[in-house]
């Protein structure tokens, strides 16, 4: 099962693309650091200071402004997708796939995850639209 988050940012795909595969940029926005640049076959470490957490990521697939796929947890497949229009604007679509439709917690699994990633598109949108790191109150 899948779950799909979409959100307009009225910025070009290429900056978009470029701050979340840019280790310095991603802290702006996501993640409070990126071990390296995304790059397709790499293991990337991302690292969530203020919840004392970090993981890895196995990027698989890479396409220059146009769609990142990843693995994380385990079993999820993650895929970014930029689809710009012609005002300079980009829809970010992100599909999670990996959810067990068998599982008891199903539903609160789906809900906790839409969360999130409309979190991350928010603060992607205030950082991208006008140079805010909404996280930064987050991390101190």
């Amino acid at each position: 099962m899948n779950n799909l988050t979409k959100m307009n940012i009225l910025k070009p795909a290429e900056e978009i693309f470029e701050a979340i595969v840019d280790p310095v940029k991603i802290g702006n926005f996501w993640f409070s650091s990126s071990s390296e640049r995304w790059e397709e076959g790499k293991t990337i470490t991302l690292t969530y200071e203020e919840y004392n957490a970090a993981g890895d990521i196995t990027v698989k697939e890479l396409e220059k402004n146009k769609r990142i796929v990843f693995e994380w947890a385990g079993d999820h497949i993650v895929t970014i997708t930029f689809v710009e229009s012609e005002n300079n604007s980009t829809i970010i679509e992100i599909n999670e796939e990996g959810f067990k439709e068998e599982s008891e917690n199903l539903i609160g699994d789906l809900v906790d995850n839409k969360e999130g990633w409309v979190y991350m598109l928010t603060c992607l949108k205030g950082y991208m639209e006008h140079g805010v790191n909404l996280r930064a109150s987050l991390v101190k």
